[in-house]
């Protein structure tokens, strides 16, 4: 076990940059996927301390940030519901719907709990039996494990007042989904290390040869991040595109098998929304027949319809690495934490949440 601080260390940093500098000749246009490494990159400044031939872009790393506005009004509708516990992760509840936030329906009544695994809403439905408790179950491959774990669980047990409800996205196919946009400038992709961490890296193999992308799948860390661009500028160098790993202290060809067999017993591949995005094919999953009624669309009967995000949000266009977040009009003036125009500024993860915290342009009233 490494400590955080070898990750960390300038002077390695240093001689990074300086291999970085010697090795590239032209320029190339890379986008890291994870929301995480977005917020390590500018709150270190990594991007200001690359080549000037080097420019990093944005993608759609941050499940909190594609949750279609329609799950979360379905969220709203459900938590509102007398008689229901709802349970989600905290940075869920600022990330306004069409009308509200989950925070402001807590503040209006309802018995909204922040829970930092889906195990504890498991808890919460035990402690509680006269009481329907419904976890906001969303997230990339990372999360789903253990969605499917408190799925499986419940059934077991008999926890009849219990239920999900699933906003599960799959990255491949987004990252396909910007990869083929006749509009994308991506000349290589640094992917999130903990989603291959639980799915392996075989499902990128054949997106890297279609697109002639090199892929290389990356840490968290500013080393880690560093190591990574400098793996991916060298394929771009040298003529390659392939599926490289730079996480290899924690990711595996494979991935974690017991996981993705979990995965495969509770949920099927369906169609996802992603906010700011569409609809992409076979991007989500969904409980499959033999878990249906611990489906909380299906027991709550929620009809929500079609939502158009503000037409000032430029969210999308950052999620696809079209534009960053202060390239924004409203950025850090009619957009901000206290009034989030989309997803990407309230986020933990989110791309604007980085640029306001670390790099906010000016001030807002």
């Amino acid at each position: 076990m490494k400590y955080i601080d070898d990750y960390r260390d300038a002077a390695r940093a240093h001689e990074m940059l300086a291999a970085l500098h010697r090795l590239t000749t032209r320029p190339w246009r890379l986008m890291e996927i994870c929301g995480g490494q977005t917020h390590a990159i500018v709150k270190f400044g990594i991007d200001e301390l690359l080549p000037r031939e080097i420019s990093l872009v944005h993608g759609p790393g941050c499940p909190v940030c594609v949750t279609p506005l329609e799950m979360i009004d379905r969220a709203l509708a459900i938590a509102a519901h007398s008689g229901v516990i709802f349970c989600s992760f905290g940075d869920m509840l600022r990330v306004p719907g069409s009308t509200s936030d989950l925070f402001r329906v807590r503040a209006q009544g309802a018995d909204v709990r922040i829970v930092y695994s889906p195990l504890d809403a498991l808890q919460v439905a035990r402690d509680n039996p006269d009481r329907e408790v419904v976890f906001f179950a969303i997230g990339f491959e990372t999360t789903a494990p253990a969605n499917a774990m408190a799925v499986h669980v419940a059934k077991t047990e008999g926890l009849r007042n219990f239920s999900v409800l699933v906003s599960q996205v799959l990255v491949p196919p987004a990252l396909e989904t910007i990869l083929s946009a006749p509009t994308h400038q991506i000349q290589g992709v640094l992917a999130a290390g903990h989603v291959c961490m639980v799915m392996g890296m075989g499902e990128y193999e054949p997106l890297a040869a279609k697109y002639r992308v090199p892929i290389v799948v990356t840490g968290f860390e500013p080393l880690d991040i560093l190591q990574g661009i400098y793996m991916c500028v060298n394929q771009l160098e040298t003529g390659r595109a392939q599926v490289e790993n730079q996480y290899a202290r924690t990711v595996q060809q494979d991935g974690n098998r017991r996981a993705i067999d979990l995965i495969d017993e509770i949920f099927s591949v369906i169609p996802r929304k992603w906010r700011g995005i569409d609809e992409i094919p076979q991007s989500g999953l969904g409980l499959c027949a033999k878990y249906a009624d611990f489906d909380a669309e299906c027991r709550f009967d929620v009809c929500v319809g079609p939502v158009e995000e503000a037409s000032e949000c430029i969210s999308g266009q950052v999620l696809q690495g079209l534009r960053k977040p202060n390239e924004c009009p409203a950025f850090g003036t009619s957009c901000h934490p206290g009034h989030p125009l989309g997803a990407t500024m309230v986020s933990s993860e989110g791309a604007c949440a980085a640029y306001h915290r670390y790099r906010p342009q000016r001030e807002y009233s």
